[in-house]
C-alpha cells in the first residue's frame, strides 16, 4: 500500500521517540519501504532522525541513507565515526558509495576509504572518484556480470552464480574477449535454452550499444532514452568493459538537470532548494534581479527621453505595460520551445534560418490576431485613430521582434556552449521590455506626425 506521510502520523512518531518507545517505532518501520523511512527522517529534527535511524534494520540502513536529502544525509553522517561511515559504504553499490563519500569533507575521505573492509569495494570506489563529475565514469557502477566468449554455457552459468554475490540486480550478461574488451551481450533467455556445451561466442548478440567513461551525462541520458535501454555498459578508451549505468541513475541525472534548468529559467544562478539558508537563497537570486533592475532603469530612461511626446499624448502611457508584457511573454514562449528542442536533441542546431522563419511566421499570426483585437478595443473606447494605429502596429512589431529574439538568443547561446536555459528567464524578458518600449514610442512618433 502506498504510504502517505501526514502531520498526524509524524506527531505520533515524534511522541514515541520522545518516550523512547522502541516497540512502537520498530513496528512502524517494518511496514515501510526505505524511501518512506527516508521521507520521515527528512521531516524530523536531527536528534530525532538519528534516534530513529539507529532502530532501522542493518541491511536497510544503507538504502535509507541514499534516499535522504543531501543536507540531512550530511548532518547524520557528521555524527558518525569514520569506521561507522565505512560500514555503511560497504553495503552500497560502488557508484552510490562514491557519491556519498564525495559529499564528505575532503580531510576524512581517505580515512573512510582506508577503513572499508572489502578491499575490492574500496578500490572500485577510489576508481570512480577519479572521474570528473558529469561523466559516464562518475555515474557508472563497477558491479556487473561478464563472461568470456570462449566459455561454454555451463561454465558461463557457474560464473554468473559466482558473480551474483556482488551484483544485486542482474540486467544483462556482457561478453568480453581475452583482453576484457566488450564484444557483445548474452540474453538470459538464450542462456537458459542453449545446450550446456554450446560456446558463448555461438549464441551472444554482437549488436550492443555502449558509451565511454569520458562521455557526458547528457550523452548517456540521450542513449538510454533513444534506444529505450534499462542498462548501458561503459568502456574505457581501449574498449575494455569497466562498468554499467542503470536507468535509475540516469533518471536522477535527468531530474537534477531539469531542476537546474528550471532554476536558470527563473533567474536563479546556483543549485538551491527551499531548505537552504536565507543568505544562500538570496545570493542565488540577486544576480538576475540586478540585471532586471538595470533593464528597468534603461527602460525608464527610454520613456524619459520621450517625455515631451507623453506630455502631448498622455494616453500613450496607458499601453506601456501592455507592450512590455506582451513582448516578454512572446519571447519566453519562443525561447522555451527552442530550449526544449535543444534539451531533447530534436532540434538541428546547424539549420537556424528555417527555425527563425518558422517562429517569425508564428509570431506574425499571433501578432495579427492580437493587434486586430487591440485595434477593435481602442476604436470602441477611444476616438483617436492615431492611438489605435500606434498600439496595434507597435504590438505586432514587438511580437515579431520578441519571437525573433526568443528563437535566436538560445540558439546562439547553445552554439557558444552557454546553457540556453538562461535565455528563457529575465534575460529575454528584460531585453524585450527595452526593445518593446523603444518600438512603441518610435511608432507613436511616426504615426502621430502622419495622422
Amino acid at each position: 500500500m502506498q504510504f502517505e506521510l501526514s502531520l498526524e502520523y509524524l506527531e505520533k512518531l515524534k511522541e514515541a521517540i520522545s518516550k523512547q518507545d522502541n516497540a512502537i517505532l520498530t513496528a512502524q518501520l517494518i511496514e515501510l519501504y526505505e524511501v518512506d523511512i527516508a521521507s520521515i527522517l527528512n521531516r524530523l529534527d536531527l536528534e530525532e532522525s538519528i534516534y530513529l535511524y539507529n532502530l532501522i534494520e542493518e541491511d536497510l540502513k544503507a538504502n535509507v541513507l541514499l534516499e535522504l536529502e543531501e543536507d540531512k544525509r550530511e548532518a547524520i553522517l557528521a555524527t558518525f565515526s569514520t569506521k561507522e561511515i565505512a560500514e555503511q559504504l560497504d553495503n552500497m553499490d560502488s557508484d552510490d558509495a562514491a557519491d556519498v563519500i564525495n559529499e564528505l569533507p575532503q580531510e576524512i575521505q581517505n580515512e573512510v576509504l582506508s577503513q572499508i573492509e572489502d578491499i575490492d569495494q574500496a578500490s572500485d570506489i577510489a576508481d570512480l572518484m577519479s572521474y570528473d563529475e558529469g561523466t559516464a565514469g562518475s555515474l557508472m557502477a563497477k558491479e556487473l556480470i561478464s563472461v568470456y566468449a570462449h566459455e561454454t554455457v555451463a561454465a558461463c552459468i557457474d560464473e554468473i552464480r559466482r558473480q551474483t554475490d556482488t551484483v544485486e540486480t542482474m540486467y544483462a550478461v556482457y561478453v568480453v574477449d581475452m583482453n576484457d574488451k566488450l564484444i557483445g551481450m548474452l540474453s538470459l533467455k538464450k542462456l537458459i535454452i542453449s545446450h550446456p556445451l554450446a560456446k558463448v561466442e555461438e549464441i551472444f548478440d554482437a549488436d550492443i550499444i555502449s558509451c565511454k567513461t569520458s562521455s557526458s551525462s547528457e550523452e548517456v541520458a540521450e542513449l538510454i532514452q533513444k534506444y529505450d535501454l534499462v542498462v548501458l555498459p561503459v568502456v574505457d578508451q581501449l574498449g575494455r568493459l569497466v562498468g554499467r549505468i542503470t536507468i535509475d541513475d540516469v533518471v536522477d541525472v535527468m531530474r537534477e538537470e531539469a531542476e537546474k534548468d528550471i532554476q536558470r529559467m527563473s533567474g536563479i544562478t546556483d543549485d538551491v532548494d527551499s531548505n537552504d539558508s536565507t543568505w544562500r537563497l538570496s545570493r542565488a537570486r540577486i544576480p538576475w534581479l540586478l540585471v532586471g533592475m538595470c533593464g528597468g532603469i534603461v527602460g525608464s530612461r527610454i520613456i524619459g527621453s520621450y517625455e515631451d511626446q507623453i506630455l502631448l499624448r498622455p494616453e500613450m502611457a496607458f499601453f506601456i505595460p501592455l507592450i512590455g508584457a506582451m513582448g516578454g511573454n512572446v519571447g519566453v514562449q519562443s525561447s522555451a520551445i527552442i530550449v526544449q528542442g535543444l534539451a531533447n536533441n530534436t532540434l538541428i542546431t546547424d539549420r537556424i534560418a528555417p527555425k527563425l522563419l518558422k517562429e517569425l511566421g508564428v509570431g506574425l499570426i499571433n501578432g495579427l490576431i492580437c493587434s486586430v483585437l487591440i485595434l477593435g478595443y481602442n476604436l470602441l473606447i477611444s476616438e483617436s485613430w492615431a492611438l489605435a494605429a500606434t498600439v496595434s502596429l507597435a504590438l505586432i512589431t514587438v511580437i515579431l521582434c520578441a519571437s525573433f529574439l526568443g528563437t535566436f538568443v538560445p540558439l546562439m547561446m547553445n552554439r557558444f556552449k552557454i546553457n540556453p536555459a538562461l535565455a528563457t528567464g529575465p534575460f529575454v524578458t528584460t531585453l524585450n521590455d527595452i526593445i518593446g518600449i523603444s518600438i512603441y514610442f518610435i511608432v507613436g512618433r511616426l504615426l502621430y506626425s502622419i495622422i
